[in-house]
C-alpha cells in the first residue's frame, strides 16, 4: 500500500540511531523493520510518500503505533531553545529521528548486550540469539525469527547464551531471564509506575545500571523524559555545556539526547 507521512520519518537515521538492532536496509531507498512476527518493507517513492508489504489494517494496529506517528516531531523540534545553537544544530541534522515504540523484553536483553559493544556486534550477537531460540517463520521464499521470547530464552544454557558472542553478559542475561519468568519482575505490571519508580525496578535486573534502564525506559515504555547518557553523550556535554547535564531543562528530553546522540556518533566528536 502507498503510505504518506507528512510529520519527521527517516528511516535510516532510526536505524542508524542506536534505539533497534534488528532493523536493516535493503538498499538505499528500502528499509525493513521486524516487530514480533511482522516483517515491513518500507520503500521511499518521494520525501513523504512510501511503499509498504503491509494491509492498511497493519499499518493502523502495528507499524502507525510502532513509529509513535501519532506524535508531533516537527512541533517537538521547535520547541528547542534558540540560543541552544549545538541542539539546534543536532535536531536538524537528525531530523526524520523518531523513539520507536518497541517490546519491553526485546529491550531489555538487547540492551543489556549493548553493553561495551559496538552497533554491528550487538546486532550480529542479537541475529545470533533469534537463530538460537526464536521462532522461524515464513514471509515469501525468506525465513525469519522472532524476538525469543522470556520463555524460550529459560531453555538455553549459560553456554548456549556465551556461544551467542554475548561474552560477560550471558550470565546478566541467563539470571534477568529467570527473574522475570518467575515474576519477580511483571513485565506487564511497569507501565503503571512513574519514571523514577521505573527507573529504579529496572536496575535490578542483572547487568542494568543508570543508563541501560534510560535506554529501556525510553525506548520500550516511551517514557520521553529519560535521556540516557554514554561516552558519546558525556562528550557533548562537556564540549557544549560546560559539564553541566542540560537534559532535565528540556521538555521530551529523550528525543533530545537522540538527536545529539545521532550527531556526535555520526560525527564521530572527539573531546
Amino acid at each position: 500500500m502507498k503510505i504518506t507521512i507528512t510529520d519527521d520519518f527517516d528511516p535510516e537515521k532510526i536505524i542508524h540511531s542506536g534505539q533497534c538492532f534488528r532493523a536493516s536496509m535493503h538498499n538505499e531507498t528500502t528499509y525493513q523493520f521486524i516487530t514480533g512476527k511482522q516483517i515491513l518493507h518500507l520503500t521511499r517513492l518521494n520525501n513523504t510518500t512510501w511503499q509498504g508489504n503491509c494491509t492498511k489494517a497493519q499499518w493502523q494496529k502495528i507499524w502507525e503505533p510502532y513509529f509513535d506517528l501519532s506524535f508531533n516531531y516537527k512541533n517537538i523540534r521547535k520547541q528547542i531553545p534558540a540560543n541552544d545553537i549545538f541542539l539546534q544544530k543536532a535536531a536538524t541534522y537528525g531530523k526524520g529521528l523518531r523513539i520507536l515504540r518497541q517490546d519491553p523484553f526485546e529491550m531489555i536483553i538487547t540492551f543489556i548486550i549493548s553493553q561495551r559493544k559496538s552497533i554491528p556486534a550487538i546486532k550480529s550477537a542479537v541475529n545470533s540469539l533469534c537463530i538460537k531460540a526464536g521462532t522461524p517463520f515464513k514471509k515469501g521464499n525468506t525465513t525469519y525469527y522472532t524476538f525469543p521470547s522470556p520463555d524460550a530464552l529459560k531453555k538455553l544454557s549459560l553456554e548456549d547464551l556465551t556461544a551467542c558472542s554475548l561474552g560477560y553478559r550471558a550470565k546478566y542475561i541467563y539470571h534477568t531471564v529467570r527473574m522475570i519468568t518467575s515474576r519477580k519482575i511483571d513485565l506487564s505490571a511497569l507501565y503503571d509506575l512513574s519514571d523514577e519508580q521505573l527507573h529504579d525496578i529496572l536496575c535490578t535486573l542483572p547487568g542494568v545500571g543508570h543508563k541501560v534502564a534510560h535506554c529501556i525506559s525510553l525506548f520500550a515504555f516511551h517514557r520521553l523524559n529519560s535521556a540516557p547518557v554514554d561516552v558519546w553523550i558525556n562528550r557533548v556535554i562537556e564540549k557544549h555545556y560546560e559539564g553541566q547535564n542540560p537534559f532535565p531543562a528540556y521538555p521530551y528530553a529523550g528525543i533530545m539526547q537522540q538527536y545529539m546522540f545521532y550527531y556526535a556518533q555520526t560525527k564521530k566528536m572527539r573531546p
